[in-house]
């Protein structure tokens, strides 16, 4: 049903393409991708546009990598998911579709998709295995996001069948970690927590707003842990079969807020805004999958957190509109 082995798809000797290589995922491969003996190939927007087909093609035809990473997207939270539907929905089905399609055409030998963990139904057995796909309604505020996630994986699945193409899928849990999106409009639950929190405390604000009723259960990978799940797939994982990459453990937002108010050392209180949306009920991946391959995530919640923090701290000049004094 699944192959696994020391050698499937070494990468010594390989030109490796990571698109999306300037985002949170993306720039965690290529940090993990240096201590493997292979070159790293990477493209800026200024070099292609992967939502447009002809210059994808143009691209992959002239640099002709061996393998690729498809980390790259158009990403954000409950509210841009909701207030931005076309670029969820538009922009992801066109990078994947076209990505995919170019890198079979030019003879790409492994191609890895990423999705997300929100593809599964809105409620969907807990924890979440991989056969819940399609099995149940979406949840609706992230549902452009899941559709085209959805038909990424679907594609890469079709092109094995038709093609027998080595392409394969992973879905990541929630991700956090360097190089995260700070920008309250459209990022996601832990950069938006670290950023009120932070700044309620360089404020001296008593209390910090959190969205919602504070219940939700969410499960949290730190995106340097992902990087490695990706590297290890990459090596060693091929079939038709998504994988789930996670941590199988989870926690509700409310405690989730009250950890990163310990690793940034702010002492005041939560107010719930019971009126904006919670979003799905629980998130927990089953990841026996992938441990039965061999890899588990390395790094708890408030390490990964204490890490994130520090890195907020060293670049929060750069950070879009993120307040220190």
């Amino acid at each position: 049903m699944t192959a696994v082995a020391d050698d499937l798809f070494p990468l010594a000797g390989r030109r490796v393409f990571v698109a999306g290589h300037r985002g949170m995922v993306g720039s965690a491969v290529v940090r993990r991708l240096a201590s493997e003996d292979c070159a790293v190939v990477t493209a800026g927007r200024d070099a292609v546009d992967l939502r447009r087909q002809t210059e994808v093609e143009a691209w992959m035809a002239d640099s002709r990598p061996d393998a690729v990473v498809l980390a790259a997207a158009t990403v954000g939270g409950i509210l841009a998911n909701d207030t931005r539907p076309v670029d969820f929905l538009y922009d992801n089905l066109m990078i994947e579709a076209n990505v995919i399609a170019a890198a079979h055409r030019v003879g790409v030998a492994k191609l890895l998709f990423l999705g997300s963990s929100c593809i599964y139904p809105r409620l969907a057995p807990q924890p979440m295995a991989e056969d819940a796909l399609l099995s149940g309604p979406l949840e609706p505020t992230n549902q452009w996001y899941a559709v085209a996630k959805i038909t990424g994986i679907k594609l890469a699945q079709a092109y094995r069948r038709q093609h027998g193409a080595d392409m394969i899928s992973a879905m990541p849990t929630n991700l956090y970690g360097p190089g995260d999106n700070f920008d309250l409009a459209g990022s996601h639950v832990i950069p938006a927590l670290l950023r009120k929190v932070h700044e309620a405390k360089e404020r001296g604000d008593g209390e910090v707003e959190i969205w919602g009723s504070g219940t939700p259960r969410r499960e949290f990978l730190y995106v340097d842990d992902l990087a490695d799940a990706l590297v290890f797939l990459l090596k060693h994982y091929s079939s038709s079969e998504i994988v789930n990459v996670g941590t199988g453990e989870d926690v509700t937002i409310l405690d989730l807020a009250r950890t990163v108010a310990k690793v940034v050392g702010y002492r005041g209180r939560f107010a719930l805004d019971r009126t904006k949306p919670d979003g799905t009920p629980r998130k927990l991946l089953d990841v026996s999958r992938l441990s039965t391959l061999g890899w588990h995530a390395p790094t708890p919640l408030e390490e990964g957190l204490q890490r994130t923090y520090r890195w907020v701290l060293d670049n929060a000049e750069r950070l879009r509109g993120f307040d220190t004094v």
